[in-house]
């Protein structure tokens, strides 16, 4: 193994040793001029501090891989990894009637910017930095080997910049190893059945990390009226009709996300013309029942993040406070609004003033009752807090 080595600027070797997995390009005394993907060796006055690889294309120059000098970056070094992150979801979640889950979640399971969501017996492979471009190959071998029963490894387009959030993922995938796989797979969460497009759906194709909160909305909905905002491929609608709500409206912008909604309802044996489907625009919407007067027992509110750069977080969290009003006009009392943010730009504080100032613009007391982040599967170091993004809270009119 072809090492690096590259000095720190002065005081920046403490973050690092406490467990930070990144160094930006202004931390380095000197930016190398070596291909994306290059081990290298981080030190400070000479002496060893982490072991990482090298993206030139990214403003994190360095994405931390192992801080023990000792340890290769090598086939067996990906297939620890992989073996230890599956090792953890079996034993943390409950994988009974489910057969879907984040297998690695980048930082939080030591492989800055490496992703990977199992769907059944299809896994997709999502690389956040051209430095893991060289290291594809190793990555699915350890896939392969840690998950026998797999039959195919679908790869989704790197990102090629960080100055924003997330990409939305709408890159067509192709097969990186094994048998083709279906336009739509078929997966179970919970006991429910969903169709995802893992080619081209947004991020991977289905928001795994919402899998408890969905499930809870199924606990909730019996005897509502349900309004669904943002609804996708219909995750949270359908668990609300399997709980027993008395009414289902879901919308989403997106047409095609509305069209899988619908068929998802129908595979788990609910008629979709009982219940109302409709592409639209979600704060248009909101403006239209008001006028007409509507209301609803529970409100879901899961949008896209509002804040895919520094610069956008204000902006994001008057939008939050914004939706998060609109929808309380039309809640009605005793009701329930679950709101959600996955913008990691906007803390937990911030979101919960945005929707404290929603519910004092709209007249509206409310009580928090649950207040979840993310599930076992996309875990936080305690190192790295720009990991926790997923904020969900359920909210009742009091």
């Amino acid at each position: 193994m072809n090492v690096v080595k590259l000095e720190l600027a002065p005081g920046l070797g403490r973050h690092l040793r406490a467990g930070h997995p990144w160094v930006f390009r202004k931390a380095l005394a000197q930016v190398p001029k070596i291909p994306p993907g290059s081990v290298v060796d981080l030190a400070e006055n000479g002496k060893f501090v982490a072991r990482g690889y090298f993206d030139p294309h990214s403003a994190i120059a360095v994405r931390v891989l192992t801080r023990n000098p000792r340890q290769a970056i090598d086939a067996a070094f990906f297939a620890q990894r992989v073996k230890q992150a599956l090792a953890e979801r079996r034993s943390l979640i409950d994988l009974k009637d489910t057969d879907s889950f984040r297998l690695l979640h980048g930082e939080g399971d030591g492989l800055p910017g490496v992703v990977v969501d199992l769907y059944g017996r299809y896994a997709v492979l999502k690389l956040y930095s051209a430095g893991l471009t060289p290291y594809r190959g190793l990555i699915i071998e350890a896939l392969k080997a840690a998950v026998p029963e797999l039959q195919g490894i679908i790869g989704r387009d790197e990102v090629g910049r960080d100055d924003v959030e997330e990409d939305e993922g709408r890159g067509a995938g192709r097969m990186l190893w094994g048998e083709k796989a279906p336009e739509l797979l078929t997966i179970r969460e919970r006991g429910a059945t969903f169709l995802v497009d893992a080619w081209k759906g947004q991020k991977t194709g289905f928001f795994l990390d919402q899998r408890e909160n969905r499930y809870l909305i199924r606990r909730l909905a019996e005897g509502r009226d349900v309004l669904n905002c943002f609804c996708f491929s219909g995750g949270f609608s359908v668990n609300a009709a399997l709980g027993g709500a008395k009414s289902v409206f879901s919308v989403d912008l997106d047409p095609e996300a509305i069209a899988l909604a619908r068929e998802n309802f129908t595979r788990n044996g609910l008629p979709a013309e009982k219940y109302d489907f409709l592409a639209a625009d979600v704060f248009k919407l909101l403006a239209s029942f008001r006028e007409e007067g509507r209301t609803f027992d529970l409100i879901i509110l899961d949008p896209p993040a509002f804040a895919k750069s520094q610069k956008a977080v204000q902006a994001a969290i008057d939008g939050y406070a914004s939706l998060n009003r609109q929808a309380l006009g039309l809640l009605r009392p005793g009701g329930l609004l679950a709101t959600a943010s996955c913008s990691a730009r906007v803390g937990p504080d911030d979101f919960l003033g945005a929707v404290k100032e929603a519910a004092f613009k709209a007249g509206v007391d409310l009580a928090l009752v649950e207040e979840r982040y993310q599930p076992p599967d996309h875990p936080i170091r305690l190192q790295f807090p720009e990991g926790k993004y997923l904020k969900f809270y359920v909210m009742a009119s009091v």
